[in-house]
């Protein structure tokens, strides 16, 4: 769940899905107070990205973020803190409609106020920004080219830029800003094939480490109202080879993560949800049966803020690919999509 994830529901008017994949690189070792590390900086590019993981997850830091794309933009605070292992979180959007999201470890609660609603979520598959990056970037180098960029101060920190280059046209350029002596992201850019920013997270806040109240940490939004909706989502794990489902075609460099069964609302149909990704970029696939009463989607390809979005129908079922990918990459993997024989 992310700042995006509440924005997208917002302008959607339902439940929005999570399209950022967790991060599992070298945890940093921290101790239980969230105060900052000091850590030798690494002299390989790669290396630098190996860090980011773990200090999003073991440290504790408040501050203020900016999520922009090719749409506009949305500014977002949080909140994180690690108790002696143990992550609580608070994300609140700051712009338009009140919107905020709170989690302790892998259950998530967002609350959407346009919306009278609270969606309740169990997954260890979400991150929001400052971890981005998603498991595995053992095999990165294959598909990307990484290098050391321009050294730069953000947020009142000292920052070393990270490019990461495509080696074809299946993905996005990338650049990062990791702060020097914790390696806490700073900032984040996705780039398109002419060097065009489609989207970007920056802090232009942040404190690192030192106590956090825990206040700060508690949803403020009033919830007791007798319009105000919870939606539970259930969610069943399962494995791509249990699922009715086959990748017909690979696409190079993409692995499936994670498989799971969704039902979003008490009488919504039980949908498939996929992850595939590169070790940075991400897809997720949404593929829904047929609901009665309810006229058939069209398929095509479309732009939802910096995401891609292409449909097609599988029979009766509707296959939904997004991601932070062009577009001929989610094609590639959904149209190599099919149900397996019975």
């Amino acid at each position: 769940m992310t700042a995006r994830w509440m924005g997208k529901a917002r302008r959607q008017g339902k439940v929005g899905l999570a399209l950022l994949a967790s991060l599992c690189a070298c945890p940093v070792q921290a101790e239980n107070n969230g105060m900052a590390p000091q850590m030798a900086a690494p002299a390989d590019a790669f290396q630098w990205l190996q860090r980011v993981a773990g200090s999003a997850v073991k440290l504790s830091y408040s501050g203020v973020f900016v999520y922009s794309n090719g749409s506009g933009s949305e500014t977002s605070r949080i909140v994180h803190l690690n108790d002696g292992g143990k992550e609580l979180e608070r994300i609140e959007v700051l712009d338009g409609s009140p919107r905020e999201m709170l989690r302790e470890n892998d259950e998530t609660k967002c609350y959407l106020s346009e919306n009278r609603l609270v969606v309740v979520e169990k997954r260890s598959s979400q991150r929001s920004f400052p971890a981005l990056l998603p498991e595995g970037l053992g095999s990165l180098t294959d598909y990307y080219q990484f290098r050391k960029g321009t050294p730069a101060r953000m947020a009142g920190y000292e920052a070393q830029q990270v490019v990461v280059e495509p080696r074809d046209d299946l993905r996005y350029g990338r650049q990062f800003w990791i702060e020097n002596n914790t390696g806490l992201l700073l900032k984040a850019v996705v780039l398109n094939a002419k060097g065009e920013t489609r989207e970007s997270f920056a802090f232009t806040e942040l404190k690192i480490g030192g106590p956090i109240d825990r206040e700060s940490l508690k949803g403020h939004l009033k919830t007791n109202g007798a319009d105000w909706r919870v939606h539970n989502v259930k969610t069943t794990e399962a494995s791509f080879d249990s699922l009715p489902w086959q990748l017909r075609t690979p696409l190079p460099g993409f692995r499936q993560v994670s498989g799971m069964k969704r039902v979003t609302r008490p009488d919504g149909p039980e949908t498939t949800h996929m992850v595939f990704t590169d070790g940075l970029a991400a897809i997720s696939v949404f593929i829904e049966p047929p609901t009665a009463g309810k006229a058939r989607s069209e398929a095509g390809a479309f732009v939802m803020g910096a995401v891609n979005v292409y449909r097609r129908n599988i029979g009766d079922f509707l296959l939904t690919a997004m991601g932070d990918v062009p577009l001929n990459t989610l094609k590639r993997l959904a149209d190599g999509i099919e149900a397996k024989q019975k």
